[in-house]
């Protein structure tokens, strides 16, 4: 089969994949916000599970979130987007050096396919993008099936919403990430022939990527945090968020314990970070009671509301 429809059939397939997997209206027992104390904080603090995916509207339906965050005068995210030299840093970052040629590192058949993907998806093809790095390339293609198939709007994510607020109010907001680090995570965690399989392997079986992200939005809903740290790290896992990928975070979890330490120490912190960060055995939320601190649930139980 040529793979020049195969992207018109993977839509159809997409679409059938998708039709069994909706979001359950009832009460859940979910437990995204959690209070952090002991360990010789002065004062509470608070962290925040978060899911791109999940529309900013969702916070209303999380008892206390916002009383929370007006008893803090801190935020602590994973990078601090505000700080527009880093995002500039970043996307200059994103270009490939002169000396590597995106093409030598597939056939002729597979670039083409490649080609013809990014053109439906983003309207625009290799012949402007293939000066950006292949990771780079992946993340845009699977933002913009979460648009297509999932709903996600960057602008009413409910990722950034607490850091914007405290933008607009003077509220400090400090990255637990630098900008090497971030640059890093971003476009260099893996060797850049497994970058450049992985993007074929996402505009070849776009399906997955979607299902994927399905499954963690709907586990996020209904605060299984655990599970969405095996649904990542677990063996039938063969998407581009891999299990490489989980292991690179549970590494890093382990830098920002204590790059968290004098956040806590003082008090008054509200951190707001990934659902995929936090849950398992090593997620954040363990490492941080394996600390010293109390971490609980500040609310039993949500309504969610799609």
């Amino acid at each position: 089969m040529s793979h020049s429809i195969i992207p018109w059939l993977r839509a159809g397939l997409l679409a059938l994949l998708l039709l069994p997997f909706a979001i359950s209206h009832s009460p859940l027992q979910a437990q995204l916000l959690y209070e952090i104390s002991g360990n010789g904080s002065k004062q509470k603090s608070y962290l925040l599970a978060t899911n791109r995916l999940v529309d900013m509207q969702f916070l209303d339906t999380i008892p206390n979130v916002f009383k929370c965050f007006s008893k803090c005068n801190k935020v602590v995210t994973e990078f601090a987007m505000q700080d527009y030299e880093a995002i500039a840093a970043l996307r200059k970052a994103a270009i490939l050096p002169d000396s590597i040629k995106l093409s030598n590192f597939y056939t002729p058949e597979e670039y083409r396919f490649i080609d013809n993907c990014l053109l439906i998806n983003l309207g625009m093809g290799l012949d402007k993008l293939c000066r950006m790095k292949p990771s780079y390339l992946t993340e845009m293609y699977r933002n913009e099936l979460m648009k297509q198939w999932l709903g996600y709007n960057e602008q009413r994510s409910m990722e950034n919403f607490f850091e914007a607020v405290a933008a607009e109010r003077n509220i400090p907001v400090y990255g637990l990430d630098n900008i090497g680090e971030t640059m890093y995570m971003l476009f260099d965690r893996e060797p850049f022939h497994w970058q450049c399989k992985e993007l074929l392997k996402a505009t070849e079986y776009p399906e997955n990527e979607v299902k994927q992200e399905r499954a963690i939005k709907g586990l996020y809903l209904n605060g299984l945090l655990a599970d969405i740290a095996f649904q990542v790290s677990g063996p039938d896992n063969n998407t581009t968020l891999s299990y490489s990928d989980y292991q690179v975070y549970c590494a890093r979890n382990q830098q920002w314990i204590k790059r968290l330490k004098p956040y806590l120490a003082e008090g008054s912190c509200f951190i707001t970070l990934n659902a995929v960060y936090l849950g398992g055995d090593k997620g954040l939320i363990q490492l941080l009671r394996s600390a010293g601190y109390r971490v609980r649930p500040v609310n039993r139980g949500i309504k969610i509301k799609n």
